[in-house]
């Protein structure tokens, strides 16, 4: 390490860790698409960066939106769910637990979980931002294979 590197060490901060059940409950959510905020600067000093858990109830998804200039990673915790994006979300990837995604910023898309019986998690980041722009509803049958309970 030499002196330049230390010029950027911060001693004057200290890690912030958010407790279970006090997570922001107030996040941008989108239709039946619940997010938590965990880590972002709802009620920590992170400025370009959110993390979250993203939850939909069995048979159900998000409304179309995008993240507008957020890049978004999202990971399957548990469940199944599906990404449906492209001209009139005609194009789609399933994603089981243990997979991973990343949605470009300023991509139209809806989440959907595909299960019927079991809810879907994801833990879900995002910067700078948890930026969410619902856009215009769809019918379901639009979505091809998507049923609600």
């Amino acid at each position: 390490m030499t002196a330049d590197d230390t010029a950027e060490l911060r001693w004057d901060k200290v890690p912030q860790v958010t407790r279970s059940g006090e997570e922001d409950t107030r996040t941008l959510s989108s239709g039946d698409c619940i997010r938590v905020t965990g880590v972002g600067p709802q009620h920590t000093e992170a400025t370009k960066i959110w993390f979250g858990q993203v939850s939909n109830k069995p048979g159900y998804r998000s409304l179309p939106h995008h993240h507008g200039e957020a890049e978004t990673g999202g990971y399957v915790l548990r469940g199944r769910g599906r990404i449906y994006f492209g001209e009139d979300y005609a194009q789609w990837l399933d994603m089981a637990e243990g997979d991973w995604v990343f949605v470009p910023p300023f991509m139209p898309h809806v989440e959907a979980n595909m299960s019927v019986t079991d809810e879907l998690i994801w833990l879900t980041t995002r910067t700078p931002d948890n930026i969410v722009v619902d856009l215009p509803e769809v019918d379901d049958s639009v979505l091809e294979g998507f049923r609600r309970v």
